[in-house]
């Protein structure tokens, strides 16, 4: 089994320091405690079904911006379909 750090496993999986923490804390990766040079430092083992797991529960950036994306592009043709029938009444007002 390897060990690598918190801040190389956050790079690894694009998380934040303190969201790998979090995962760390709650049990949802395994960790050890190692004491070097009188500072504890915590070092994730890395286990290839939790990792599976991890992989999984992480929802991609793009995934979260597309369906942001698309939400606001149906609120703009909305907006749309409203600026044109706001047209079309001054238009037939100034006839």
């Amino acid at each position: 089994m390897e060990k690598i750090t918190i801040k190389a496993y956050a790079v690894k999986h694009k998380l934040s320091i303190f969201n790998v923490m979090k995962m760390v804390k709650s049990g949802k990766l395994k960790s050890t405690t190692v004491d070097e040079n009188g500072k504890e430092y915590i070092y994730i083992i890395l286990d290839d079904t939790i990792e599976e797991e991890v992989i999984r529960s992480i929802i991609p950036n793009d995934e979260i911006e597309t369906k942001g994306l698309y939400k606001e592009v149906q609120l703009l043709k909305q907006e749309i379909a409203k600026l044109r029938e706001e047209i079309a009444k001054l238009s037939e007002k100034l006839k």
